[in-house]
């Protein structure tokens, strides 16, 4: 790292946290990427929590002429949030929104998920307009940042058109935001002469007709290629004008602080239809026809797209059938299809536009069809067809190579033959996996193929592609090179070729006018560099099955705990990669070496191997299985001890208990505020090798006993407490002091339920303690023991089980192959307790924790169905997918579960003094950092519900 780095840090670390300053090379090297297929390592990553630190980190650097890229979820294709210099990333703390008219108009932070907001729109039956794929993973600054759209939104529901207001931060550090009179006012004086420039620029492009008159043309389409020249003919006020510029400017421009939108209707009613026709000419004539209608969305789906999915489960017959034949002639290989979506503001107005749009379809004589339906399970069946698309690519492609998406726009009314050229050319270029699919209301198409980057035959393979694209594209068809992906580095070189040497000085006018110095986002829209879209490529290595087929899209990264303390998923991957690379190569030892010990703790010690990036994986990776994998590189006494400690459990669960009750006791003798002090000052002494305490400790369980039947029983259940529940009683100030075990036998017996235990109980356990630490051989016998003493006591698995806590009946449900029924309480409850007993619900209100692996079983809504039966006010928090207590890194690893937990305490309310959830070792970290006490939900069922009398 050079001086002028150094003497940065030295004046940002005077106002900014030092961890927030990262030069770590494991971090920097794993921040290195995003979606895209392009690598820039930062110098320095700093992540900003207000917005006084962007403004102090934007004026310094202008003032040293440092270059720095901002990045909001690292989601964007063409290589734009990547820095070799300083990337700007936002902390947690960037999510303030503000609900403004009703739901008229919202007002958002740039950290907010797309998603998110479209939660929070959803009582007012509002949604932004911009609906791109990643909604689920992308932030609102991006999404502003590249003027994304999507499927519905079209032209005409874009961040540009759908624009109320915005708060940026310019190159020399000024604030401006355009809702503000004063702040406008303020401004006018400030930087009369920027006003000044812009106002000269729009009157010039109106001025001059036929480039005023192709910027209206292109913009016909969707097009993200270069600037938002279309600010310069729409507005003539200098503020709309700037603010509409920033809109797609890539940070190129300044930094977006915050954006208001005016919001779109979300209808409630919509139909959804599937419809195959002949060839892409007769798809594509249906395609103009349905342009001129009201329909939401039109998904084009051309014949190798359609193959690439026939195969998979739920596919509909005649798609299956396509690649049917035993050789290629008796294929069908002209056949395309388009998913058409309508939406509605009552069911009438539904019902009329599904006859109107049907006849229409008719007309061009598709050759099969699914009909136009409301059901909810058929919308999900199509729409899943259009989403299986790109991983279907994914999923075939060799280790080694990158999964590109090119995205482009033509007319219309030549889309047929567009997509015919662009067929010859991935022929031409031997791209065979390749598919195409897109918003073909909008004239969008994606192209989807495979590449290497490793020899430079590959890379001018691919550089000689991309001539003849943007040729075909930009040329021959007047279309548009990045229609919703922005320009980034990958299309920089392209953009005079689309808008010829006028279109392109105006965007230099513009580039000059707010970045003088040219330190924002250096190299992304305009570049020098004609060989910008194959210059830092990044290369993806092979390093083990369980991850090769990463794609690196981030959309992992929103439900990892450990995100904003060490590594997500895609970063765990991006630095194993480069390890496994390394040790292939030998080329660098000493780097080898650093990395191979960052990872440890980076990669290894903070990952919870919950599985939940897998839920949002588009090729369904699951880095947690590589960390497991990892993790079993144990030691031969590592393994003996896991052995003797298995084999040993009733002792190993006494021993815990007791070290339970001397620690309550040492508490009770030193008071809460002396016993942290001692705890931490231990811990840190050991080295973190003694576990933290914390007030949520809880007391021991004492011994788990059978509660006596009252002989009224209409149905029998075998009950497992989990060894968490067998050690862990309540905290020592609980507002119920009975054990779990009571608890739930107390609510079986109101329910009517006579409770069987397994026998031997204090050595049962179901594995997972084992499983996620690597021992897996361990974990394997551990449930093949629990497994048949529940396969007896359920006599042959007649009767269900229940588990009192989620991670084992989980695990138990994924390793155990004997047919029994296995429960945790929500679902439990949900199926035999809620039908026999009456609940008044309370009006105190609740937190609701949805551990992870409830969200993988699909139970999110069982939980917060069953917990709204219990009290009339459920909050459920807002970007909470994990606690990341993760067995017990709640105890050896604390950091992590603070990071997963630190957006918690602000959204309990202050009436709110009691969380529930279905796991007793995270609901000590909840309750540790929300203030209240969290436990499980059958203590809330006891609480509210009464025996049913006859």
């Amino acid at each position: 790292m050079s001086d002028p780095y150094h003497i940065l840090i030295s004046k940002l670390r005077q106002s900014i946290d030092d961890k927030r300053i990262i030069t770590d090379p494991t971090l920097t090297f794993a921040y290195g990427t995003d979606a895209s297929f392009y690598r820039l390592v930062p110098k320095l990553i700093l992540q900003l929590a207000n917005l006084d630190e962007v403004v102090l980190v934007i004026k310094t650097c202008y003032d040293m002429a440092i270059p720095v890229t901002f990045r909001a979820a690292g989601t964007s294709l063409s290589g734009q949030a990547l820095s070799d210099s300083v990337l700007i990333m936002l902390t947690s703390d960037w999510r303030e929104h503000k609900v403004l008219d009703n739901g008229k108009q919202i007002w958002l932070q740039p950290g907010i998920i797309g998603a998110d907001a479209n939660k929070i729109l959803a009582p007012y039956q509002r949604k932004i307009g911009p609906d791109p794929a990643s909604i689920n993973t992308c932030k609102i600054g991006g999404i502003a940042a590249n003027n994304s759209s999507g499927m519905c939104c079209g032209t005409a529901q874009n961040s540009y058109q759908t624009l109320a207001g915005m708060t940026v931060v310019l190159a020399d550090g000024t604030v401006l935001n355009t809702l503000d009179s004063y702040s406008v006012a303020q401004f006018k004086i400030s930087h009369k002469e920027m006003l000044d420039d812009l106002t000269k620029l729009a009157q010039a492009c109106k001025d001059n007709i036929p480039l005023a008159d192709k910027i209206r043309h292109k913009y016909r389409l969707k097009n993200t290629t270069g600037y938002s020249l279309n600010s310069l003919t729409d507005y003539s006020d200098p503020i709309d004008v700037l603010q509409h510029l920033f809109i797609g400017s890539e940070g190129t421009l300044g930094f977006i602080a915050d954006v208001t939108y005016n919001t779109v209707i979300d209808h409630s009613f919509k139909a959804t239809g599937l419809y195959l026709f002949a060839d892409i000419e007769q798809t594509c004539l249906a395609v103009s026809a349905l342009a001129n209608t009201s329909v939401a969305a039109v998904e084009l789906m051309d014949n190798r797209a359609l193959n690439s999915v026939a195969d998979k489960p739920g596919m509909p017959s005649f798609i299956t059938q396509l690649s049917q034949g035993t050789c290629s002639a008796e294929k069908n290989t002209e056949a395309a299809a388009l998913l058409v979506e309508i939406h509605a503001e009552n069911e009438t107005a539904l019902k009329q536009q599904v006859a109107e749009v049907s006849a229409l379809i008719n007309q061009f004589t598709p050759t099969d069809a699914i009909e136009f339906s409301t059901d909810t399970k058929i919308y999900n069946q199509l729409w899943a067809i259009r989403k299986e698309l790109f991983p279907a690519v994914g999923a075939v492609r060799e280790a080694g190579t990158t999964v590109i998406i090119e995205d482009v726009a033509f007319p219309i009314e030549q889309l047929a033959a567009a997509v015919r050229d662009l067929e010859i050319l991935l022929k031409k270029y031997h791209y065979d996996e390749a598919i195409i699919f897109g918003h073909a209301l909008a004239g969008n198409l994606h192209f989807v193929f495979t590449q290497a980057f490793e020899t430079e035959t590959e890379i001018n393979r691919y550089s000689n592609f991309m001539d003849d694209v943007a040729q075909l594209v930009a040329v021959e068809y007047q279309g548009s090179l990045k229609a919703e992906h922005g320009t980034g580095r990958n299309m920089a070189p392209y953009v005079e070729l689309e808008w010829g040497s006028e279109g392109y000085a105006l965007m230099q006018e513009i580039k000059r006018i707010f970045d003088k110095t040219g330190i924002l986002n250096p190299g992304v829209i305009l570049n020098d560099n004609k060989n910008s879209h194959i210059t830092d490529l990044k290369i993806m290595p092979a390093a083990d099955p369980l991850i090769d087929k990463c794609i690196e899209c981030g959309f992992c990264e929103p439900v990892c705990p450990s995100r904003e303390l060490s590594l997500t998923p895609r970063q765990r991957n991006t630095v194993y990669r480069e390890i496994s690379r390394l040790q292939r190569s030998q080329e660098d030892p000493a780097r080898l070496a650093e990395l191979e010990k960052s990872f440890k703790y980076l990669g290894i010690d903070t990952c919870a191997a919950t599985g939940l990036c897998a839920e949002r994986c588009p090729v369904d990776i699951n880095t947690g299985d590589l960390i497991r994998k990892l993790r079993q590189q144990h030691s031969p006494i590592a393994n003996v001890i896991a052995r003797w400690s298995s084999d040993h459990f009733a002792g190993v669960t006494s021993a815990t208990q007791a070290g339970l009750s001397v620690a309550n006791g040492i508490h009770t003798v030193l008071g809460t505020k002396a016993m942290r002090t001692v705890t931490k000052a231990t811990r840190k002494l050991s080295g973190g090798a003694v576990p933290l305490w914390t007030p949520s400790m809880p007391k021991a369980a004492g011994k788990v006993t059978l509660l006596a039947s009252d002989g009224l029983a209409h149905k029998k259940v075998v009950y497992f407490p989990s060894c968490a529940a067998r050690n862990m009683g309540t905290a020592k100030n609980a507002m119920d002091n009975r054990p779990l075990a009571e608890v739930t036998q107390t609510v079986l017996q109101k329910a009517g339920i006579e409770v069987v235990m397994p026998s031997k109980l204090s050595e049962k356990c179901c594995g997972m303690p084992y499983k996620s630490k690597g021992f897996v051989d361990t974990a394997l016998s551990k449930s093949a023991q629990l497994e048949a003493a529940l396969w007896e006591a359920s006599e042959q698995g007649k009767l269900p089980v229940l588990m009192d806590t989620s991670p084992c009946a989980s695990t138990s449900i994924e390793m155990m192959t004997k047919d029994i029924a296995i429960y945790e309480p929500f679902r439990f409850v949900a199926e035999f307790v809620m039908p026999h007993v009456d609940i008044t619900p309370q009006a105190e209100p609740v937190m609701l924790h949805i551990t992870c692996t409830s969200r993988k079983q699909g139970l999110a809504g069982v939980m917060e169905q069953v917990s709204r039966a219990c009290a009339q006010q459920v909050i459920i928090p807002e970007d909470i997918q994990c606690c990341g207590f993760a067995g017990d890194k709640g105890f050896t690893t604390p950091e992590l579960n603070a990071s997963a937990l630190s957006p918690l305490a602000r959204q309990v309310p202050r009436n709110c003094s009691e969380g529930y959830s279905n796991s007793r070792t995270c609901e000590i970290g909840l309750s540790e950092h929300s203030g209240i006490e969290y436990r499980s939900i059958l203590y809330l069922v006891d609480k509210v519900s009464e025996k049913r009398v006859s």
